[in-house]
């Protein structure tokens, strides 16, 4: 660090030009950042993508499915609304509910518009299609490219709404903190270098990579929420080393301690992101990547581009002062940590009873993969396709498409009894409503009749068609449709039952085997992803405090803290209250929020715990180094917690779904880890443990300044 602080307050006149010509480069290639986000991420490289590779490729099956729905229209508006569509020759095939009684009532119909994976945008071909239905009311495109086109339109939305909201807080917050207008708007700019610059580069990403949709949101809601963060401790540890030396110094010694505060706490937050690598689904992915490029220029920023706008400004920092600081707040705090301690054992049950509530709804959460209703009610994209679902019922069943293979193919005798026997085993299966073969299709009902029809010319030249749809070289395509939904756990263990099974070699694809293999992919990780958060910031908080107790009891509250964060989440987003309509928990937001706060809530414990260890080494005073931490550090953890509380809790105010929840989930979290945990349970519990707070194996002697004799 002492390198570090040498080469900033050396060079910062170069390093000032130097984030100024990164700051340009990267915002060019931001704008671009939004139209290559694409889909919802829930996406991994498993059996339902190769089976649907192989449905679409040789069986000619359609790569995706979009719906026209009509509610309330008339047959010739039905008519000449898919005459246009036909005209764009976007679309391999268009079927209208004209030709098709199942897709017809009289009030709601849907037409279906099957399209091949041949490269095509499929976000420009949502909007060529939407430009020649027109303004014609009733009349919705609907589907997985419309729905995903809207949760992107709806995500940048959100993201304007939520700074709209956040950012003006958090500056008064900001003005409470430091008094002077220049000082408040330092952290904001060092925020938005921070973001601009992590877009910049996921847009170079973007070209190499799929990124979803919600990378959007989540890299600005942790950019500028740790961003401003590090810059509070940063310029607040400075203005205490003004006091003492000129501006050059201040800045060194405020690099070799709060910059080397703001390395260890980014490297807990990374970490967190990190392990998420470990599960296989594209949304963990392209969070974890662009989480740690976020925090990665959120730490380079803040001990280079700070540093040097704080040397030009130089005392100009105080300039705009609008609210006198008042000098006497570490004295409110000390009086406040000298209670808490008086009563240890009463103060940690009161916390442990209130997080013990909180904890109580976590047994009914109900997870499930963010869909349609990711996006708001108000979006005719979603009120048509649950309007289509309602009245037809689409989704009270769902479909899966078994690939079986079979050496020496499928059209010979023993390939045909094969066949039919695979066909038996399915149509015995209690939960199989349909399922489509070469014999159910031709109305042949055995492998002996098949073949005698196939003696006869006119018969073969209607069966080779119908074989060659279904058999391709060694290779058998069976559409099954399941009495139960894609998302039910009965569909869920049917594609995984019928997976493992030996005796057929099967793969399965479709709705139930993609939410079989996410859940599984997660849920079969999500020990290995917490051990290695846990052990990996065990095994760095206790190198960096020379102490067992100390990561012990932090990662204990984390863990009940943040058990008590989903279990109010349940409370609000489950059970329906504060407005919410009862809904389901996304699935992502338990790992997703568990990754993130855990390296969050580290921050403040590395700076409250690094305060402590300096006053217990000049005393040997436990009480004392309890209180003195907790008075002299409560101020900034404080306003930094309110600063990321209110970043993140805005995110409330909007309406894509898994992002309300992300960022309502990340505010709850930090405000139980700011209030009850950092101001209560920290102290009681320092308290409780005395000298064996700072007790390490292996090392004999007292801790005094800093070392052990």
């Amino acid at each position: 660090m002492r390198t570090l602080a040498l080469f900033v307050t050396k060079y910062y006149k170069t390093i000032m030009i130097a984030w100024i010509a990164l700051f340009i480069a990267m915002a060019i290639f931001a704008i671009r950042l939004p139209g290559l986000l694409a889909g919802d991420g829930f996406r991994m490289d498993g059996e339902h993508e190769q089976v649907m590779k192989i449905a679409s490729e040789k069986f000619d099956l359609p790569a995706e499915t979009m719906f026209v729905v009509f509610d309330k229209v008339n047959d010739a508006t039905i008519a000449s609304t898919l005459t246009e569509i036909e005209k764009l020759n976007l679309a391999s095939e268009v079927v209208s509910p004209l030709d098709n009684e199942e897709q017809y009532t009289k009030d709601v119909s849907y037409a279906l518009l099957h399209f091949e994976k041949n490269g095509k945008d499929m976000s420009k071909v949502v909007t060529d299609i939407r430009k020649a239905i027109g303004e014609e009311k009733g009349i919705v495109l609907t589907g997985q490219s419309a729905i995903t086109k809207d949760i992107n339109s709806a995500s940048q939305r959100d993201l304007m709404k939520a700074e709209a909201i956040g950012l003006p807080i958090a500056i008064i917050v900001l003005l409470f903190a430091f008094g002077s207008l220049m000082a408040s708007m330092v952290p904001l700019i060092v925020g938005v270098a921070t973001v601009v610059s992590t877009f910049g580069v996921l847009a170079l990403v973007g070209g190499q990579m799929e990124l979803a949709i919600f990378v959007l949101n989540i890299v600005p809601m942790l950019g500028l929420a740790l961003s401003i963060d590090f810059s509070l401790l940063f310029i607040s540890r400075y203005r205490e080393e003004r006091l003492k030396s000129d501006v050059l110094e201040a800045v060194a010694t405020t690099i070799r301690t709060a910059g080397r505060s703001v390395i260890f706490s980014a490297f807990c937050v990374f970490i967190g992101l990190g392990a998420m690598f470990i599960i296989k689904v594209e949304i963990f992915q392209n969070i974890a990547l662009g989480g740690m490029i976020v925090v990665g220029m959120a730490v380079l920023s803040s001990v280079t581009l700070l540093p040097a706008i704080l040397i030009m400004l130089g005392d100009r920092l105080n300039k705009g002062r609008v609210l006198k600081v008042k000098e006497n707040g570490s004295d409110r705090w000390r009086q406040f940590a000298n209670a808490v301690i008086k009563r240890p054992i009463l103060i940690t049950i009161v916390a442990l009873i209130l997080l013990g509530i909180a904890i109580i709804p976590v047994k009914n959460m109900d997870l499930t993969i963010p869909q349609i209703d990711s996006l708001p009610a108000s979006y005719d994209t979603r009120a048509s396709y649950e309007l289509m679902d309602d009245t037809f019922g689409l989704g009270k069943r769902s479909n899966v498409y078994l690939i079986a293979e079979r050496d020496g193919g499928w059209s010979d005798v023993d390939g045909l009894d094969a066949m039919k026997a695979l066909e038996g085993d399915l149509a015995d299966d209690p939960l199989v409503d349909e399922l489509t073969t070469i014999f159910t299709a031709s109305g042949v009902g055995s492998p002996e009749e098949w073949e005698q029809a196939m003696q006869v010319p006119e018969m073969k030249a209607q069966l080779e068609p119908l074989l060659d749809s279904f058999v391709k070289d060694n290779q058998l395509l069976i559409p099954v449709t399941l009495q139960a939904k894609g998302t039910s756990d009965e569909a869920q263990q049917w594609a995984r039952d019928w997976s493992e099974q030996s005796e057929w070699n099967l793969l399965v694809g479709g709705q139930p085997k993609f939410n079989q293999e996410i859940f599984d992919e997660i849920f079969g990780n999500i020990v290995s992803v917490l051990t290695i958060i846990l052990v990996s910031t065990f095994i760095i908080l206790m190198i960096a405090f020379r102490s067992v107790l100390i990561p012990l009891k932090a990662i204990l509250m984390n863990i009940v803290g943040l058990s008590a964060t989903f279990g109010i989440l349940v409370y609000i987003f489950q059970y329906g209250h504060f407005g919410m309509h009862p809904g389901t928990i996304a699935l992502i937001i338990p790992i997703l929020v568990f990754s993130l706060v855990f390296g969050l809530s580290m921050d403040y414990e590395v700076f409250l715990i690094s305060r402590m260890q300096e006053e217990y080494a000049k005393t040997f005073d436990n009480d004392h180094s309890t209180v003195e931490g907790l008075a002299t550090t409560s101020k900034i953890i404080t306003s930094a917690a309110l600063i990321m509380i209110v970043l993140t809790g805005a995110f409330a105010f909007t309406d894509v779904m898994p992002v309300k929840q992300i960022g309502v989930g990340i505010a709850i979290a930090v405000a139980i880890d700011a209030t009850i945990i950092r101001s209560l349970l920290v102290p009681s519990l320092m308290k409780l443990f005395g000298k064996w707070n700072w007790w390490m194996p292996f090392r004999k002697g007292e801790y005094k300044a800093g070392n052990w004799h």
